[in-house]
């Protein structure tokens, strides 16, 4: 068996999370329109679906331990295949955000599960390049979604962007249960429930909150309702991680100079990158006009220059270290948002693609070195408790950045007679998010000269023993 094909069966679960989410970002207007639905109203059903995954994945780490990966992952791709097939059936927004909300539900226990099992049986040595193979065919899923979407649906229905879903689901599953690993760990504490309900109606209260803000989806004392809700859950839940022994989310982590960084950073910088998504393919079919698939054959450009980042992460960290990688890449990536929304009618399609996929290439290094230094310095026995943590804040950024521009395109279109979004109102927008996914390299600036050595070649090999589960478990 190739060394790497754990990785890459896990793999088929994060392609099949990359393609829906691109799929659905392109097919946004089509859906809001056959659901006589606000196309900007229709970023619930984005947002659900990060949120239920932000409430969920906390769970994710001590399932995994408590029932086998191998079980809980192969329930979760069901739980998602499910959710997916109901939602090509929706026939209005609730029900629509209800069964986003399911494959959430699936989402968050499929990728964190997968990724823990890659953590726990490679040396830390090997980490970039195994998270290397893990994210390639992943990235698939942006190059194949928004053509995919944009063909489906202009010539066919955007529900079927749902129902493919199907049989990728049951060869995850026939994979899964051949070849992935059933780890488990032995002397598990209780489920944290206290803390998964403070945390659940923390992160709930805050994202919906923060989505609804001037849509006038909800009345304002509500919206104002869900804010304090989401605040005074979360600063409960903080105050019973500090005294619970076991607690769902170890905020002790956060001690860790690598993890926070990967943490904060991260998130800072995933709310441009989660913007992207959603103000991109509105900005070429609201802005300019484009259909569908032509909006869809433009964006695939940025994940085309992603995959081809993946063979010279691992020599460019080696090369310059994480600490400087993640500081001036982080500028200079963000720069590439920004530049997205001078977009303009009479800009050329060959400029629009360089620009996407050169982006899309600086884009790909920082997440690869983001997502490798987290776990650089945490102990094998809290990897489990790391992932779902990690997990946790990506999510939510991912849904922030999401709301941000959102409410930039909202604020812009206020006061107009007949309230629609015009290209004129999105450059705002991108700039903003951009100018927060920069921000996170002072973040970076705090790392240590050397973080993230461990996970170099030039480093000291660290074996198997020492950095992997036990035979044991794995």
């Amino acid at each position: 068996m190739p060394r790497y094909f754990v990785t890459l069966i896990v793999a088929v679960a994060l392609f099949m999370e990359t393609m829906d989410s691109t799929v659905i970002a392109t097919s946004l207007p089509a859906i809001a329109s056959d659901l006589h639905e606000d196309p900007i109203a229709l970023k619930l059903a984005l947002t659900s679906y990060l949120l239920s995954l932000a409430v969920f994945i906390p769970l994710s780490g001590w399932v995994a331990d408590r029932f086998g990966a191998r079980k809980v992952f192969r329930a979760a791709i069901v739980v998602f295949t499910l959710g997916s097939a109901a939602c090509g059936f929706a026939q209005g927004l609730p029900d629509f955000v209800l069964f986003r909300i399911i494959q959430g539900m699936g989402g968050a226990m499929m990728v964190p599960v997968g990724r823990l099992v890659i953590l726990r049986t490679v040396p830390k040595s090997e980490l970039i390049s195994a998270l290397a193979w893990l994210t390639m065919p992943a990235l698939l899923g942006p190059v194949i979604g928004p053509p995919l979407g944009g063909f489906i649906t202009t010539y066919l229905s955007w529900r079927w962007i749902f129902w493919i879903n199907i049989p990728i689901g049951l060869v995850g599953v026939i994979l899964a249960t051949r070849y992935v690993a059933d780890i488990r760990e032995k002397g598990l504490p209780p489920l944290d429930v206290k803390g998964f309900i403070l945390s659940g109606v923390g992160l709930a209260g805050l994202a919906f909150g923060i989505t609804t803000i001037g849509q006038g989806l909800l009345p304002s004392a509500l919206v104002v309702a869900l804010l304090a809700m989401g605040v005074i859950g979360c600063w409960l839940y903080v105050r019973h991680a500090r005294e619970a022994s076991a607690p769902l989310l170890d905020l002790d982590l956060l001690k860790v100079d690598t993890f926070f960084a990967s943490v904060v950073g991260g998130f800072l910088y995933r709310i441009g990158v989660g913007a992207t998504p959603f103000l991109l393919p509105l900005f070429l079919q609201l802005g300019f006009g484009m259909n569908a698939l032509q909006s869809g054959l433009l964006t695939f450009a940025s994940a085309v220059g992603a995959i081809a980042m993946k063979t010279t992460a691992a020599p460019i960290l080696r090369r310059f270290g994480f600490k400087s990688v993640l500081v001036v890449n982080a500028v200079w990536s963000s720069f590439f948002i920004a530049a997205t929304g001078m977009f303009t009618l009479g800009t050329p399609h060959t400029v629009i693609l360089a620009v996407l996929l050169v982006g899309g290439f600086f884009k790909s290094l920082e997440f690869t070195s983001i997502n490798s230094i987290a776990y650089a310095d945490i102990d094998v026995k809290a990897m489990s408790r790391a992932t779902s943590f990690a997990s946790v804040a990506q999510q939510l950024s991912l849904s922030a950045g999401v709301a941000v521009g959102a409410l930039v395109l909202e604020i812009e279109r206020m006061g107009r007679a007949d309230n629609t979004v015009v290209a004129g109102d999105f450059p705002l927008a991108f700039l903003l998010v951009a100018v927060i996914a920069a921000s996170s390299s002072l973040i970076f600036s705090l790392l240590p000269k050397e973080a993230g050595s461990s996970l170099s070649a030039r480093a000291r090999p660290v074996g198997v023993v020492e950095e992997a589960a036990p035979a044991s478990q794995a």
